[in-house]
């Protein structure tokens, strides 16, 4: 996988989380995508667990975006655009992870660039996004999204679920 320019195997980044005293660490194809257990702790203390521990393993940072099984189910389970409108777009709808829930201001001006060929919806630390065709020809700021919302990363919704139905089937 590719992280940040830099290159990772599965292999490397499943010893990184492992060291770093997490269980059952799998990851999900090479997508960055790691599942594991582990004592439950905050959300952002495992995430800054995991970003300075990757920083000291790797040599360089490394955004991490982290999601309990209930919140991966209900990712996957969400819908947050008609059935037609998904089903009728040339483009794949897209989950961008946030690390904290916006503003009311940032996802006001976020969804300000909503159009009827870039759809734009918001979760609890989600933004969905159903672009219209492929995102390469897309005319929605992806820069500007990432300013007012801080960093991100995204998958397609289908990733979710396949996570989703792998990982944390009830």
């Amino acid at each position: 996988m590719n992280v940040g320019g830099h290159r990772l195997t599965n292999d490397e980044l499943r010893a990184c989380v492992r060291e770093l005293g997490f269980e059952d660490v799998a990851c999900f194809r090479a997508s960055g995508n790691v599942v594991f257990s582990g004592e439950p702790e905050p959300d952002e203390a495992i995430a800054a667990r995991i970003e300075q521990g990757l920083e000291s393993s790797l040599g360089y940072a490394v955004p991490t975006f982290i999601r309990a099984a209930d919140e991966v189910r209900a990712i996957a389970g969400l819908k947050p655009f008609v059935a037609e409108l998904v089903e009728g777009s040339d483009g794949k709808l897209q989950v961008s992870f946030l690390s904290s829930q916006p503003s009311a201001k940032a996802r006001r001006q976020v969804l300000s660039f909503a159009n009827e060929r870039d759809r734009l919806a918001f979760g609890a630390r989600e933004l969905y996004w159903l672009p219209s065709g492929r995102m390469l020809d897309t005319t929605l700021d992806l820069k500007a999204v990432e300013r007012l919302l801080g960093p991100l990363t995204m998958r397609t919704k289908n990733t979710v679920e396949q996570i989703a139905t792998k990982h944390f089937a009830e």
